[in-house]
């Protein structure tokens, strides 16, 4: 009969640190707040 027990490299995939989450949430309200300029193009 096959050994059934977890593996230690199949437990649990490494997820994002705090730090990488809270980087990363920031980041995104940055950009959202950042408005484009955009120059007038040529008035025909």
């Amino acid at each position: 009969m096959a050994d059934k027990s977890p593996r230690q490299h199949m437990s649990k995939k490494a997820g994002k640190s705090l730090k990488q989450k809270r980087a990363e949430k920031h980041q995104k309200a940055a950009d959202k707040n950042r408005t484009e300029i955009v120059p007038p193009g040529k008035g025909r």
